[in-house]
Parts: C-alpha cells; structure tokens; sequence
C-alpha cells in the first residue's frame, strides 16, 4: 500500500509539463521516459502493502503501528529537513497541507489498519478501495476540473467487474464484519477526497517540507488515537520488523509520492483507475510468496481488470486539423 521526476515525487508541489522528448532524425533516437515505469512500480509497491499490514497486525496494535511508521518516516526526513533547509510552507498552504495529511495520511492508512484489526481481509480490504476510481469518475468534474467519457466509464466498468471476479474467486476471502466494512469504507473516502484536494489545490511550494508536514499530521493524530483508544501494544519480533521496514521505505517514501506525483501528470479517473488492478496484484504476490493458489477463475478477472485500465489510460485520439479537414 496505503505513502514522484524523482526527488520532487510528493504532495504539494505543483509540476510544470514536461517537455516533449527529442524524437526524429534529427535527434536520432527516442527518448525514454523513466516515468513511464512509475504505474507498475507503484502497482507492486501498494499492492504488498495489503499483506504487510496484516503480518504487522499480528504483533502491535492498529494505530500504534501506524504511528510507528510513521515516526521512522520522519526520523529518514529529518537528516534531509536539517541539510537542505527547504523553505517552510506560507499562509493557505499550511491549511492545504494539513487537510491532505489528514485525509490520506490518517483517513486512509488508519481506516485501512482498522478495517483489517476488525477482521476484513487484506483482498476485501483492497476491493473496497478500489472502488476509489468510482467515486473520483463521479466527483472529478466538480470538485477537479476532470471529464469523463464513455470510453472511460466503459474501462471503470470492466475494472470493477475484474476486480468483483478476482476477489470473489479467492477461497481466503470469506470474513466480512460490520465494523471491518465500516473502516474500509472511511479509508476509501480518506482516499478519494485526499485525491481530489490535492488535484485542486497542489500548492507550488519545497517537496521536501510539504510530505513533511503531511506526515507529522499523521503521527500526530495517530498517536493521540492510539494512546486514548489503545493499549498500544507492540512485540518486537523479526517479522514485525520486517513489515515495518517494508512499509516505511516502499510504501511511505515511495508509493504514495509515486500516487501524488502521477495525479498531477494525468487525469485524475486515469490515475486512480490504477486501484482496479491492486486486487489481482495483491492476488499474484500472495501467490509468489506464499504459495497461495488462484483459481482459474481469477485469471479472467486479472485480465478484465487490466483491459478497463487500459482502456481508462489510453490517450484521446487527437484530431487531424490538416487541409483534408478533421477527422476522429
């Protein structure tokens, strides 16, 4: 899982586009855009977050957890805050950043730690926010400016349907509480208004000051939670470490700056449509690492997941305005 040019991939900052790649004879070659990778990285990275949160469960309480990531994140910024002493955030934008830190920062992560503390599994738990892509289809031509077509409601449609498929088909997802439901759903609202914020306000301001203050929101507010609702109980074991670990350094200071960087360069319905395939993705990691079987059903899923992000990706067709006149 659920926190990107590569030392600027972070809320709030506001990125120019970028320039087109030198193509043609006279370049002689065709540039290749490192970015073009940032979707599948960030598809892995958040998708075996899922599975880390579960294993950490084992061993700490929810929001202590949570808080515990998040203080070793801010221990890795510090050093970075004391070097380059980036200019601190100025009038609204200490307001934006605070908003978008506690929609997705603490919104989202705590409801998705809850959800699977109240026995929801990591697959239930990622096909509920996977609907993300629904909410922001709905919600983008109000709140950011988007458009939605019917290519792209074509492409959302064969995402859910997938992804119902993939998750249904697995044998492991069988547990649903009221209460596991209930945090799923708050941490996919977490997502989507955080989404959508961010698209609308991006202030242009130090990259390395704006996730800062967005994670110190989050601890802070975790932290107060888990110290008035939990006996914040916590086993240092091996394979607690290691969930840790992999969910501070992949997922805090990696896969969301992937998320809040790629929102800026596409379409907001573009870049959430990715949350479709975390289900099969969490699916096909379970089953590298563990063993764990997919039934043959799942495969179908996987593959109409994949062909409505493709669908939801794929750049309008652009009209030739030559002097036989336009055509689509």
């Amino acid at each position: 899982m659920v926190e990107p040019q590569p030392s600027k991939l972070v809320t709030g900052v506001r990125f120019p586009s970028p320039a087109p790649p030198a193509t043609g004879p006279a370049s002689g070659r065709v540039a290749f855009d490192p970015f073009l990778l940032a979707p599948v990285v960030f598809l892995v990275l958040w998708s075996s977050g899922f599975i880390c949160i579960k294993i950490g469960l084992a061993y700490a309480d929810p929001l202590t957890f949570l808080a515990l990531r998040y203080a070793l994140v801010l221990a890795f910024l510090a050093p970075a805050l004391a070097f380059w002493r980036p200019r601190l955030p100025r009038g609204r934008e200490w307001r934006d950043l605070v908003v978008v830190g506690l929609l997705i920062q603490f919104g989202y992560f705590a409801g998705c730690y809850l959800s699977e503390e109240f026995g929801l599994s990591a697959g239930g738990l990622a096909l509920i926010t996977s609907l993300q892509p629904i909410l922001v289809a709905l919600l983008a031509p109000r709140f950011a400016g988007g458009t939605i077509g019917a290519r792209h409601w074509l492409g959302l449609g064969l995402g859910l349907v997938g992804t119902v498929v993939v998750i249904v088909s697995r044998a492991g997802v069988a547990q649903v509480t009221a209460a596991g439901l209930l945090w799923a759903g708050l941490a996919l609202a977490g997502m989507t208004a955080g989404t959508l914020y961010e698209k609308r306000t991006g202030p242009a301001h130090h990259p390395l000051s704006a996730i800062t203050v967005q994670y110190v929101v989050g601890f802070v507010v975790t932290l107060a939670f888990a110290a008035a609702l939990e006996p914040m109980r916590v086993r240092w074991t091996a394979p607690l470490l290691g969930a840790l670990s992999y969910l501070v350094l992949a997922n805090s200071l990696v896969a969301v700056s992937l998320l809040l960087a790629m929102i800026r360069r596409g379409a907001v319905a573009r870049v959430s449509a990715l949350f479709f395939l975390v289900p099969p993705a969490a699916a096909v990691i379970a089953w590298l690492l563990t063993g764990e079987a997919i039934p043959p059903f799942a495969w179908l899923g996987m593959g109409l997941a994949a062909g409505g992000v493709a669908l939801v990706a794929r750049p309008p067709a652009r009209a030739n305005t030559g002097k036989t006149g336009a055509s689509s």
